[in-house]
Formats: C-alpha cells, structure tokens, sequence
C-alpha cells in the first residue's frame, strides 16, 4: 500500500518527506432512514388486532372501578404511592408482599423465555411497547404524508407548503398520542379522573407533570424519530434471545432452497423469488430476510405477506417466505440437492418437511419453572397472613430502673390489619411469673387486658411496657412473647422478642 506526501510544509507540519498515514475508518455510520410499504395480509391482520388489544388494555385499564368499600380507593388498577399500596381488582398488595412482585417478573421472564424458544421474537414482533406504538406513529404517518413511494419524494422534494404541512401535521398528531401515553401512564399511579382534570386545569403536582412529561416526551422520541434503532442499538433483548432457540423454534424464514437461484418470472431455472423487493420495501427495520437471520429482524412476519401478495399474483404458491424452523429448512434443502427448480423439487422439499416439536427439553423446562413458580405464588397468596404484629424494643436505654427497684423495657408494637374489620384485640404477654404488661393510652377490658383498637386496612402504633417487679432475679435477656387476641381468646398473631435486665451477679448461679 503506497504512501501520500504532502504537498507542502508548514509551521508545526510534519517533514514533507515524512509519510501520511491513510485516515482511519470511522465506525460510525449515518442511519438510512426506513420507509416501510404499507402492507395487507393475514400476518398485517393479526398485528393489527394485537395492537388494538395493547392500546385499549394500556389507555382503558386506568377508568376501570372497583368498589372496596367507604374510605378506598375505587380504581381497579392502582399503585398507590400515598398509601404504599399496589390495588389489581380484588387483590391488594402491601409493601412487606412485594415478593409477589417478584414473583411475577419471574413468571414474566420465564413466560417470555418459552415463548421465544417456540415461536422465535414473536413478543419483539407483536407486542412489545416499542413495536405496538411505533406501528402507530407510522400509520399516523402513512395517513398524512402517503405510502412509501409519496413519503421518499416528500423528503426528497422541495420544502415547500406542502412539505411543513404535512410533516407539521403528523409531528401535531404524534404529540397528541404521546401525552396521551404519558398521561395514561401518571394514571395507574394517580386516580385517573382526578388527576386528569388536575392536569388539564393546571393544578396537578410538580411529580405529576415531571412524569407525565417524561413519557410523553419518550414516546415521541422512541416511537416517532429512534424506531428501528431502538430495537438494533437500544434493546438488550436481540443479543441473548439467541440463547432462547434452537432448530425446532419457529422463526421468519426464507426457504432458499425454493427461491434461489433468483430470476425474471417468466426466465428459465430459477427459483420462485424474482428479487422484487417487496419484502424488503415492507421490513420496520429495513433488512432482507433473505440473507437470513439477523440481529435487526424483530419477527413481525410482515415480508411473509409481501411475499405471499407477489406469489399469488405470479401464480405460484405462497410460503417462500413463513414462519418455519431451522432444521425443517435444512431437511428441505437436503432434500432438493441436485434437482433442478420447478414443481418436483418445491414438492419434494415441501414433503422433506415435518411437525415442529414444541416439546422438547428446553421448553418442558420453561413449563417446569413456570409451573413451579406459579404454584408458589397461589400458595403464599392463599396462606398470606391478613393480620401481623411486630414487636420493636428500644434501644436505648436497654431498660430503666424504676425508683421502686422494678426493671422496665418500652417497645412499639405494630398492628398492620390487611381486612377491613377493626373490631378491637386483647395484648396478652408470655413471660417469666411476675412481670407486668401496660399499654399507653390503651382501654382495658373486663379482666383489665389491654385492648387494642385497630384501623380498618392500616397500620396501628402502641407504646408498651413490660415492668419486672423489684426483687425478682431478671436475667440478662429474658424471652417474652407478644400476643393479639380475638373476642374468643384465640390467637390470631403473635411475636417473639426480648426484656433485657441487668442480669445476676457474678457469683450467682445462671439456670
């Protein structure tokens, strides 16, 4: 490889006999902006019903009522950061049960698993978030500015009237869509009708408009100007799904072995695809599916319906591209081997094919977690404790000596009610004969027990005492059991904790 001089030196220039080195190539590239076709099929169908389903789910969720009673909130779906709640129609969770939450991004990382190991990125495709709204923004865009072909010579014509107001039109559109995405979003942490009418009166929270914001603002972005790239450069989900299949998955598939060697329709010796195009003209990502798999493709089937539209106006059969699995797709090229194109070889190559095996070791492990996990949530909800009580000591001081000689320790005792009764407890103590149980600005029943109000679906606070008479030998640390009573006398919660004294002498013997 030869070498440039320069042509000149000047001051703080290198020798002029000195070699340049070539410039190195930049590992950037300029993104080639993708003008999918508009398409129409069963896969187009399907999508589009998918779609309706995530957006009416996604906006409609949030006005959904749910009666809990006097004093509730009436939303079905509610995070209620307030009250540190999380409300699912008749479910509700609290914060010491956030392993529930746990539990189901487990299920949904292992749902998500099983389903990429049979059928491919058929969640990439259909309906994850980025695909669901950047199918929407586009329609909105084929609606304003035309097809593919009107789009190109929009961009490339001048920047007329015509231009600003189309591309003014459908960025208007766009942000109408957005706020309403960032809106609904602020709604399942807000109540919907309230926080609506705050945010169009002006009178809702910085927080409410900060998020609201946010995710309008990232729908916009995403959705309207980063598409694809989101899904090549952004998602982490295209580098390891990989991991996820294997021969038997169902993926978009070009079958080579039918369309190669490529030709004019009418041509002798050639496969079925005539390099039209079209399933490149219809990708959301701008790839060719021809050259196989890639990183780019999100699965979405549509170049199947391209294909399919072009093979049916040719006459011949459809399916050169369709969902199809690896090792069929090898069987069928074995197959053909050595046979020239035309019906015998796509006859032969079709019967070469067989069943996927949607059981196999890698998923009956998916439904094996998935069946694990899932009988583990219904059991912790089913024997979830509706009534818990926690029993903190303090910490400082240990204990005090009272100035009859008695040994006092102070706790707070929590009641945390998950029902909506509040129907008073009886406090009731298990401790060495002797020591004594009081409870601050407590009532007392018939006997002189301690009685607890408790708030209906909340949380309650006592201040506690346990009082060791003087002359009694105390231990170091004694256990003591707290224990809540119903009306019968039946246990319904109880805790274990400490009384801690100033222990026996030195010469005393410890029991």
């Amino acid at each position: 490889m030869g070498t440039v001089e320069a042509p000149h030196r000047a001051k703080g220039d290198r020798p002029a006999d000195a070699p340049v080195s070539a410039a190195p190539q930049s590992l950037y590239a300029a993104r080639q902006k993708v003008y999918p076709k508009r398409v129409f099929g069963l896969v187009r169908s399907a999508k589009w019903a998918v779609l309706g389903l995530c957006l009416a789910f996604y906006y409609i969720v949030p006005w959904l009522r749910w009666d809990r009673g006097a004093g509730m909130p009436d939303q079905a779906v509610l995070v209620d950061i307030t009250n540190a709640r999380l409300f699912f129609f008749w479910i509700e969770i609290w914060p010491q049960e956030i392993y529930f939450l746990t539990g189901a991004l487990i299920l949904g990382a292992f749902a998500l698993f099983a389903v990429s190991s049979l059928f491919g990125r058929l969640w990439c495709g259909f309906t994850c978030p980025q695909t669901v709204w950047t199918d929407l923004f586009m329609w909105v865009e084929r609606w304003i500015q035309g097809d593919r072909n009107a789009r190109m010579k929009l961009d490339q014509g001048p920047k007329d009237a015509n231009y600003w107001t189309r591309k003014g039109l459908t960025h208007a559109v766009w942000v109408l869509i957005a706020a309403a995405t960032g809106g609904a979003w602020v709604m399942y942490f807000n109540d919907a009708p309230t926080v609506t009418m705050e945010i169009l009166t002006g009178t809702a929270g910085t927080q409410v408009y900060f998020f609201f914001a946010m995710f309008a603002g990232f729908t916009y972005l995403l959705a309207g100007w980063a598409r694809e790239q989101v899904c090549t450069y952004m998602c982490p989900w295209p580098r390891f799904q990989a991991a996820m299949l294997d021969e038997n998955s169902l993926v978009v598939t070009y079958r080579d072995w039918r369309g190669e060697p490529r030709g004019k329709a009418k041509a002798e010796n050639v496969g079925d695809c005539v390099d039209c195009y079209a399933c490149v003209h219809v990708c959301p990502t701008g790839i060719d599916i021809r050259d196989g798999q890639q990183l780019e493709c999100i699965g979405c089937g549509l170049c199947i319906d391209a294909c399919d539209s072009v093979m049916g106006k040719l006459g011949r059969p459809k399916g050169l591209i369709a969902f199809e699995t690896l090792k069929n797709l090898a069987a069928s090229e074995a197959a053909v081997a050595g046979m020239a194109p035309g019906p015998e070889r796509q006859a032969c190559g079709m019967k070469a094919r067989t069943m996927p095996r949607f059981v196999r070791p890698r998923t009956l492990m998916y439904a094996g977690a998935l069946a694990v996990v899932s009988l583990a949530m219904l059991l912790a909800f089913v024997l979830r404790s509706t009534l818990d009580v926690t029993v903190l000591r303090d910490r400082a001081p240990l204990f005090v000596r009272l100035s009859d000689g008695g040994i006092r320790n102070g706790y707070t005792v929590k009641i945390v009610n998950k029902r909506r009764d509040d129907t008073p407890l009886v406090l009731s103590l298990q401790a060495p004969e002797g020591f004594r149980l009081s409870v601050q600005d407590a009532a007392t029943d018939a006997q002189g027990r301690p009685l607890l109000a408790r708030r209906a679906d909340g949380i309650t606070q006592y201040r506690v005492f346990v009082t060791a008479p003087a002359g009694l030998r105390v231990r170091e640390d004694t256990h003591v059991t707290f224990r809540l009573l119903d009306a019968g006398g039946r246990v319904i919660a109880g805790e274990r904790s400490s009384f801690r004294g100033p222990g026996h002498d030195r010469n005393d013997h410890h029991d």
